[in-house]
């Protein structure tokens, strides 16, 4: 009879991290994908890491460093990967100088003695040896998604006198709206995260503790004063609509705009970057006067 319960136990926590490891597999891209993605490919981004003391940074950069650089800063889980069709674009590539990172935690970033870095500002203060890689003489652009856009902002907020603009896609920022799913709970137990991908265990990490951290962040809105632009879709099931709702009312600078998608998803950056794209070719959107931009449809095309 105990043998036949810790079957059925097994059984159960194996058919779990299976099913967790699915929902999550699309945000995790292997080093084995990179490589087929990149084979017939002339321009291949540039993998390389950051090392101090106690950091260990894996960023992929495509571009001359002279050229402003644009910085991208993926979610939870994720990786710098998750960006490949903004660094294969060529006329971003002509622009920028083009800088993704995985954040600590994440891929090959590390910080030495820290299995997870749930801290949105520890995670920020990582990223900054990013910026000693600008050559061009000019301020960064910083994008963050998802998780990574209150990680984008807290850098900003570290060095404002070094950043262009902040654009945040789908992002995840309100701590009163933070989303959790039936596999949730599931992801916390010790026995099935030995079968899970180390980025999932340490986005799960993230999410129990994202509140809290989001809480800490209430100050930055208000004292946010580089340009920003707030991205979010109506069809977002992992970042609450919502997120844009709370952008308008904490977001106290005068140079910030809100650009609302109705049909749109959480993975913006594929969907619509066409207008992503637009938006960062062109940084003449931003106005001295709060602005909402309301977007009908999916065509990625900006409009009243």
């Amino acid at each position: 009879m105990l043998s036949f319960k810790f079957l059925r136990a097994a059984i159960l926590f194996l058919s779990l991290s299976a099913s967790l490891s699915s929902c999550f597999s699309r945000y995790i891209i292997s080093s084995k994908q990179v490589k087929k993605h990149y084979a017939l490919k002339k321009i291949k981004p540039t993998e390389q890491i950051i090392k101090n003391d106690t950091l260990s940074l894996c960023i992929a950069s495509v571009g001359a460093d002279t050229l402003p650089m644009l910085l991208l800063i993926h979610g939870a889980p994720g990786s710098l990967w998750g960006y490949m069709n903004l660094m294969d674009d060529e006329d971003l590539q002509k622009r920028f100088h083009i800088v993704s990172v995985d954040r600590v935690g994440y891929g090959k970033s590390r910080l030495k003695k820290k299995r997870h870095v749930t801290s949105i500002a520890t995670q920020a203060r990582a990223l900054l040896p990013v910026f000693a890689l600008n050559k061009s003489g000019e301020k960064v652009t910083v994008l963050g998604r998802s998780y990574g856009a209150p990680i984008a902002a807290k850098l900003v907020s570290l060095v404002p006198e070094q950043v262009k603009e902040l654009i945040m896609v789908s992002p995840v920022i309100d701590p009163d709206r933070e989303k959790f799913y039936w596999f949730s709970k599931w992801g916390r137990n010790s026995f099935i995260q030995l079968f899970l991908p180390g980025e999932f265990n340490t986005a799960t990490a993230e999410k129990y503790s994202h509140s809290d951290e989001l809480k800490k962040l209430l100050p930055v809105w208000q004292n946010l004063n580089v340009p920003t632009t707030v991205i979010q879709g109506g069809n977002d099931w992992i970042a609450d609509p919502a997120n844009i709702e709370f952008a308008k009312k904490h977001i106290k600078s005068k140079r910030a705009q809100y650009i609302f998608l109705y049909n749109a998803g959480h993975m913006i950056t594929f969907t619509h970057l066409s207008m992503i794209k637009e938006m960062l070719l062109r940084s003449s959107l931003f106005q001295d006067k709060i602005s909402s931009i309301d977007v009908n449809g999916n065509s990625g095309q900006l409009g009243n």
